[in-house]
């Protein structure tokens, strides 16, 4: 049954309301419920299943949340030594401070880079437009270039494209580019949590520069500057929703 039909007749998936309010993707909202974080009329709600309608007060965090009528949409070329979080105990820079007063809405990542790595990342308030992005099943590419101490053999390329598994979890990229005997360009379409450093420190190669430089159709710019973001143009959103690699 379609978003509309549920919320017309039924009241609409709290997970569902969160997304369009700018909260995260489905499942990001999905886990923030089972966590605890999420009132409706002042009482905490778990359950998945739990229907939002007309009138009900929903809060993330102490916050209310509000359904925007403006969707935003944000290429944001991320420096090394930045979160992704929307806040941090420790104080460390977020992403979000490089473009929150441009844009007065709650917006979260789509996806994720590490603290240490760089490059482009989305930022929207669109939960729709972060699952068609971000899901495994959407199987988008994300190009990054991959510089290392020592000179990376093929061989453990070819692994990396065949399938390799670490403690349990296979690893996988679509293809590789070499560039020189340190710096290669590899492919992805899942990108599981710190794949890449994983894969590669099993191999006892210190990766020394991670930048991530295309997400599906979208490639980062060359002349924008670490910290330097822009609005994603409506080709590039319907490309994206498309599922275009």
């Amino acid at each position: 049954m379609a978003d509309k039909e549920i919320e017309d007749k039924e009241g609409l998936r709290l997970q569902v309301y969160m997304a369009r309010c700018g909260a995260g993707s489905r499942r990001a909202c999905e886990k923030y419920i089972a966590e605890g974080q999420v009132r409706v009329n002042g009482q905490v709600v778990t359950e998945m299943g739990f229907k939002v309608n007309p009138g009900d007060v929903v809060e993330y965090r102490g916050r209310k949340l509000y359904p925007d009528k403006k969707k935003i949409y944000i290429a944001f070329n991320k420096p090394v030594k930045v979160l992704c979080t929307s806040d941090d105990p420790e104080g460390r820079d977020l992403a979000i401070n490089y473009f929150k007063d441009s844009f007065p809405y709650r917006l979260h990542n789509v996806g994720r880079l590490d603290y240490m790595s760089s490059g482009l990342i989305f930022y929207t308030n669109d939960g729709d437009f972060t699952k068609a992005v971000a899901h495994p099943s959407a199987q988008t590419e994300k190009e990054y270039i991959v510089e290392t101490s020592k000179p990376i053999p093929e061989e453990i390329l070819l692994q990396f494209v065949k399938g390799f598994v670490i403690e349990g979890v296979k690893y996988r990229i679509k293809k590789y580019y070499i560039k020189s005997a340190t710096k290669v360009h590899l492919i992805l379409t899942e990108g599981k949590n710190r794949e890449i450093r994983r894969f590669f420190q099993y191999h006892k190669l210190k990766v020394k520069k991670l930048h991530r430089i295309r997400i599906g159709s979208v490639r980062l710019d060359p002349a924008m500057p670490s910290g330097g973001f822009r609005l994603l143009t409506q080709k590039e959103i319907d490309s994206l929703m498309k599922g275009d690699k």
